[in-house]
């Protein structure tokens, strides 16, 4: 549910911090200097429930990008606060937001952000060895590495190298990264945008499979109206501030 500030209080006395997936309380993000700063995001108020599927929509220059930055501690708001399964995210210092952002989260970038001297299958493998979550030994983590890219069509791509791969593929190989730890919150920004309409299909039931079949929680921005009508929720953001409409 998205509340005004007012209900957002009111409504917090009922339901522990730790109800929640994400929280963001009066979260405000601002550029430059008066008179010439830039607000971005004004008191945003937002709640997103443990295994929830939310679309964050909105004009380009809009702030999405920004304000997935902001929940998923990528940047500090300028004021206002996050929290993130019941911990004060936007209090921690940057090595701790980092532990949270490798244990609990996944990220899908709109730029991919592959590293480009390592195979597919070693950018899957990267996070599980870092985070060692799932007690990942090298050998379990390149079974589920081989076992994720072949959900998303690339188990003949695996030794290649991403300047050997295609835009779409390499959307792909980031997708499948962010998959494979099975992280509690994934966040994905324009997730679908360089993929081919069958591909695009196939990372949408991707996505949802793992949302609803494993209860993680998913937020992502899209322009894809289509993809966005898949999620619980729909939330528009617009001059800083988010109104909701609910899909079916």
């Amino acid at each position: 549910m998205l509340l005004s500030e007012q209900n957002f209080q009111t409504n917090e006395q009922k339901l522990t911090t730790r109800d929640y997936a994400i929280l963001a309380t009066n979260l405000c993000k601002s550029v430059g200097e008066a008179p010439n700063r830039i607000d971005i995001l004004t008191n945003l108020q937002l709640q997103v429930a443990l295994g929830e599927s939310v679309a964050i929509v909105g004009s380009s220059g809009s702030g999405k990008s920004t304000l997935l930055g902001l929940l998923a501690g990528l940047d500090n708001p300028t004021s206002g606060n996050v929290t993130v399964q019941g911990a004060a995210f936007s209090d921690l210092d940057e090595d701790a937001r980092a532990a949270v952002r490798g244990k609990h989260m996944g990220f899908v970038f709109q730029s991919f952000q592959l590293l480009p001297t390592m195979t597919a299958l070693e950018n899957v493998m990267l996070p599980m060895r870092l985070s060692n979550q799932n007690n990942a030994s090298q050998k379990n983590a390149q079974a589920i590495a081989e076992e994720t890219l072949a959900k998303v069509g690339l188990s003949t791509r695996l030794n290649h190298y991403p300047k050997q791969l295609s835009g779409g593929e390499q959307q792909r190989v980031a997708i499948a990264r962010a998959f494979a730890p099975q992280p509690a919150i994934l966040f994905a920004d324009e997730p679908t945008g360089n993929l081919d309409l069958a591909t695009g299909e196939r990372i949408i039931d991707l996505l949802f499979s793992l949302n609803q079949a494993a209860g993680k929680t998913l937020i992502l921005v899209t322009h894809d109206v289509k993809l966005a009508q898949r999620c619980q929720r729909t939330l528009t953001l617009n001059n800083g501030q988010l109104s909701e409409t609910l899909t079916s």
